[in-house]
């Protein structure tokens, strides 16, 4: 799952759990297949996400072999569930498919791990050979094929054919009917990887305009400083920056463009973008964009206004890219800092979510959150695991990692790792609880639709923004509570255009809209910079962030993906509409994780996104709920989160006190690279863990 980035939005993670100590011979695995290769499916990070704008996101994963953790590959616990009554053969048939599978997926995560995250050992080569192996078992024929005679054999029960569909499904996502579209999508696997090296050793930084020193920093670091960074001509160069990744990438880029696009008019789809979202939500591109179009016209007016306030209220220059983020949140961010101290957001993260009554039934993760050279610029959750219950009652537990990209001294790092880990860990927590027979259901890519993986997600993080959860958990080094007095100021400054942010999110799947039409003989690096800038200035009224920065737009995992976000948010206000309506709060409410469990979580991708909206709202989704929020009065917001803020300090509200952090039941490992920080259970538990992680970075980034 991939993290959202936009201008002003900084998180996405992508979680993968820690790998096993033993090496996984794939290809023995494979051997028992015929390796026919039919047709890869893009993955998905949802970093992933989600992502990650101001929440969603790329993937990571760890090289088997390089674990130096003894944790072991497939944890199991026993559940109390009843085994599936069936016949032995269907039993064994899926016990060992499930097994296959989850063993070639977890040996690309843990390679996909390894490379994002510049570890030491960490080889591209694997990388491509592991998520081709994974791709040949997942275009298989034969597979398909022996997926169908056990659905129509007569001897599997109702809970076996429900697993054998979800198969299907999944296996009808990938398989190619040529030779040449194989041909065609190895070729690109193969480009991807010879970016995705040159990408990560891009030298990114910013020429300090007043000394000429070179400042080097992540996309996220860039994006960052132009957020909170007082002197304009250091926030200019931050975005030159941000721009140059376009110039260095385009022209391997093009050529992925029209490898994605050859392999998916072979296919039969108008292009890569059709091709992806078909694959993912179920629905193609028009309907796709009948749905965006109606977003966008009905919210361009609201752009238009806020764009001449903004001109009236902060002078010209203020909708100059680089100007535009501090305008709305720099003084913002500058006093509200000193309450999301970083070394403190996964203790916050880990407090929230338990009295939210969220559990992550034995999952172990992998926390990797701070910035380093080389280490892969966009936050991601992904899962070398895919949780499922076996036949006979076993469950067997996710493995997550994931990772963000904070400067811990870096103003604003507090408040970004903090939301990140929210959004982050509420993808964890989604597939942590997926609970089916089959990590099929559990997996991120295709057929799980984007959507649904980023709506979980996007709606924890969006905690972050409510006073009754400021008054509750953002508070500093001291223990003294925001004061109410900067939850208004921010309400103020930020609530009138937060317009701006819907329109950032929607460029990003407009401008690969654009880019996966353009005929082949215009796709140059030129054009493909231009139609960027293009899109920009239409979608967001002006130049805006630098469409080709957006990581997201060049992993296959996370290509075409950013309309998911749109779609999760629209999903968000309807949903925490709902919970208002039905519960009265959401924060500290063990009612509302206990109903995201049991709706939206457990079913997995073998239930449609939208039907699952119905099913928990009670409403087919629209964006009207997102549109009355963007239109709400701010005195009447303001007036209503003076007294959520009231009745959140009252005594006795919370629910922290008691569950505690042991009902996450959760192994939690933070490391920096190569390096273990601390371990919740060797070191006595989740609050331990995070002790001995403040520690550390109070001693290896020393505050000023």
């Amino acid at each position: 799952i991939h993290r959202l980035q936009t201008s002003n939005a900084q998180h996405h993670f992508s979680l993968i759990r820690t790998t096993s100590p033993h090496m996984i011979r794939t290809a023995a695995l494979c051997g028992q297949f015929t390796t026919s290769v039919t047709r890869r499916q893009v993955s998905r990070s949802f970093s992933n996400h989600r992502q990650q704008a101001g929440r969603p996101l790329a993937s990571p994963n760890l090289s088997i072999t390089r674990v130096r953790r003894d944790h072991s590959s497939v944890a199991t616990r026993k559940v109390t569930s009843a085994a599936m009554a069936t016949t032995d053969s269907v039993t064994t048939f899926i016990d060992e498919f499930n097994s296959k599978y989850l063993t070639l997926h977890k040996s690309f995560e843990d390679n996909f791990w390894s490379t994002k995250m510049a570890l030491a050992g960490n080889s591209t080569e694997d990388l491509t050979r592991t998520k081709q192996e994974l791709d040949i078992f997942l275009r298989d024929k034969a597979n398909l094929g022996s997926v169908r005679e056990k659905m129509n054999s007569g001897d599997a029960s109702e809970e076996q054919i429900k697993v054998l569909q979800v198969m299907e499904k999944t296996f009808k996502c990938y398989i190619m009917e040529s030779e040449e579209s194989e041909r065609l999508a190895d070729n690109v696997i193969a480009l991807e990887g010879k970016l995705q090296e040159n990408r990560n050793k891009m030298t990114l930084g910013y020429t300090n305009p007043h000394t000429g020193e070179f400042v080097a920093g992540s996309s996220v670091f860039l994006r960052n400083t132009m957020r909170v960074n007082p002197d304009e001509a250091i926030r200019k160069a931050c975005f030159e920056g941000l721009k140059s990744i376009g110039a260095f990438v385009a022209e391997e880029f093009v050529a992925i463009v029209k490898g994605r696009n050859q392999v998916a008019k072979k296919l039969g789809y108008e292009d890569f973008y059709d091709f992806k979202v078909t694959q993912s939500e179920g629905f193609g591109k028009r309907q796709l964009f009948e749905i965006l179009d109606g977003l966008e016209e009905e919210t361009r007016p609201l752009m238009l206004e806020a764009r001449a306030r903004f001109v009236k209220e902060k002078g010209d220059a203020a909708l100059k890219p680089y100007n535009m983020g501090f305008a709305l949140a720099g003084d913002v961010d500058r006093e509200q800092d000193p309450y999301f101290p970083f070394e403190k957001a996964p203790s916050v993260w880990g407090k929230s979510f338990a009295a939210l009554g969220i559990s992550y039934k034995g999952s172990m993760m992998q926390l990797d959150l701070c910035d380093r050279l080389h280490k892969y610029s966009n936050g991601f959750c992904h899962w070398p695991i895919a949780p499922y219950q076996k036949s006979d009652g076993t469950w067997v537990p996710a493995q997550a990692n994931f990772t963000s990209l904070a400067t811990p001294s870096a103003i604003g790092s507090g408040a970004t790792a903090l939301t990140t880990l929210m959004h982050e860990g509420g993808h964890a927590a989604h597939f942590a609880n997926i609970v089916q027979g089959s990590p099929f259901f559990s997996q991120e890519r295709a057929p799980t639709s984007v959507a649904y993986a980023e709506n979980q997600s996007m709606f924890l993080d969006a905690l972050c923004d409510d006073a009754a959860w400021l008054a509750k958990y953002a508070k500093d080094r001291d223990g003294k509570v925001m004061p109410f007095d900067l939850v208004e100021l921010a309400i103020r400054n930020k609530h009138p255009y937060k317009v701006f942010e819907l329109r950032r999110m929607l460029a990003v799947p407009y401008f690969e809209k654009a880019l996966y039409e353009l005929p082949e003989d215009q796709l140059t690096a030129e054009k493909v910079q231009q139609v960027a800038e293009e899109v920009a200035i239409k979608i967001q009224g002006g130049e805006g962030t630098p469409l080709m920065a957006v990581p997201h737009i060049l992993s296959d995992e996370s290509s075409c993906y950013y309309q998911g976000y749109v779609l999760a948010e629209m999903s968000v206000h309807q949903t925490r509409a709902h919970f208002f309506k039905k519960y009265g709060h959401i924060v500290d409410n063990p009612q509302v994780g206990k109903d995201l469990t049991e709706v939206y979580w457990r079913p997995g991708n073998g239930a449609s996104f939208l039907d699952l909206v119905k099913e928990l709202t009670g409403e087919p989704l629209t964006g009207s709920a997102w549109v009355a929020q963007l239109n709400q009065d701010v005195e009447q917001l303001v007036q209503r989160e003076r007294q959520e803020y009231a009745k959140a300090l009252a005594p006795g509200t919370s629910a922290e006190a008691v569950l505690g952090t042991d009902a996450l039941d959760m192994h939690a490992v933070f490391v920096h690279g190569d390096h273990v920080i601390s371990d919740s259970k060797s070191d006595g538990g989740f609050d331990h863990a995070c002790t001995k992680f403040e520690a550390w970075v109070n001693a290896e980034f020393p505050r000023k």
